[in-house]
C-alpha cells in the first residue's frame, strides 16, 4: 500500500477489540496511516458504531471511499451474542450493574425458541436511554448518567433472522440478521420482557455487514503491522 492508495480511497475490515470505541479505532488507524506515510493529512470514518462492549466487524473506508460510508451504513448487518435472563441493568448490557432480579422458572427451552419469532420482520423497538442517540442537542446517555427522565420515540426496525444458537442455563446465545438501526441490547431487554421476566446483553460481536464477513478482517494491532512491513 501506498500514500496515493490510501488517498484514493481503501476499505479496511477491522476486528474491534473489547472496550474501544469505534472513534477510538478511527482515530487510531488515521493516526498510523499519516505517520507510516508522513500524510498531513486524511480522511478516515467508520461505517457503523460498535459499543465498546461490542467486538467484531468494524468497516473503515479511507480517502475518497468516506463517501461510501452512508451506503455501508444502510446494508444488512449479522451479529452473535449472549442474553442472561432474570436480570436487567438500566443500559440493557454489562455498562451499568443490574438493578432488577425476575423470575425464570417458567421459561423453557420452548419458550425461548418460540418466542424468537414475535420478533421476525418489522418491529417497532425503543432505543436504549443509554445511546448516542441526540434529543434536544444532547446525547441520550448524558440524560441517563444524570439521571433525568426523558422521553424516547420508538422506531420500526426489521429483523430478518433470530436464531437461538446456545441455551447455558440462563446464558442464550443467539444469531441475528437485522437492517440499519437496530439495537441488541434493546432485542435483549425486549426479548426477556416477552419471555414474562427480563433480560441483558452481556456479549456481542458483529460478524457481517453486507458482504463484508468478520472473517476477513483484522486486528487493530495485525493493521498496524502490516503498514509498517
Amino acid at each position: 500500500m501506498t500514500a496515493e492508495d490510501f488517498l484514493s480511497g481503501q476499505i479496511i475490515l477491522i476486528d474491534k477489540p473489547l472496550h474501544w470505541t469505534s472513534f477510538q479505532a478511527v482515530n487510531k488507524l488515521r493516526w498510523e496511516i499519516r505517520r507510516a506515510f508522513n500524510i498531513k493529512k486524511i480522511k478516515v470514518g467508520h461505517a457503523g458504531t460498535l459499543d465498546p462492549l461490542a467486538t467484531g466487524l468494524l468497516v473503515i473506508c479511507t480517502g475518497k471511499k468516506t463517501k461510501e460510508i452512508n451506503t455501508y451504513q444502510a446494508q444488512i448487518k449479522e451479529y452473535t451474542g449472549t442474553f442472561v435472563l432474570g436480570s436487567t441493568t438500566p443500559s440493557f448490557d454489562l455498562e451499568t450493574e443490574i438493578d432488577q432480579q425476575h423470575p425464570t422458572s417458567h421459561i423453557t427451552e420452548d419458550l425461548i425458541h418460540e418466542t424468537t419469532k414475535k420478533f421476525i420482520g418489522d418491529i417497532e423497538q425503543y432505543p436504549p436511554l443509554f445511546s448516542a442517540i441526540k434529543k434536544d442537542g444532547k446525547r441520550l446517555y448524558e440524560f441517563a448518567r444524570a439521571g433525568k427522565a426523558v422521553e424516547i420515540k420508538p422506531r420500526i426496525i426489521h429483523i430478518s433472522e433470530f436464531e437461538i444458537t446456545k441455551i447455558n442455563g440462563l446464558n442464550i446465545d443467539f444469531r441475528v440478521v437485522c437492517g440499519k438501526g437496530t439495537y441488541i441490547r434493546s432485542l435483549a431487554d425486549d426479548f426477556g420482557k416477552a419471555l414474562n421476566s427480563g433480560a441483558h446483553l452481556s456479549a456481542l460481536r458483529r460478524t457481517k455487514i453486507g458482504d463484508f464477513n468478520i472473517e476477513n478482517g483484522v486486528s487493530i494491532k495485525g493493521f498496524i503491522a502490516g503498514l509498517k512491513g
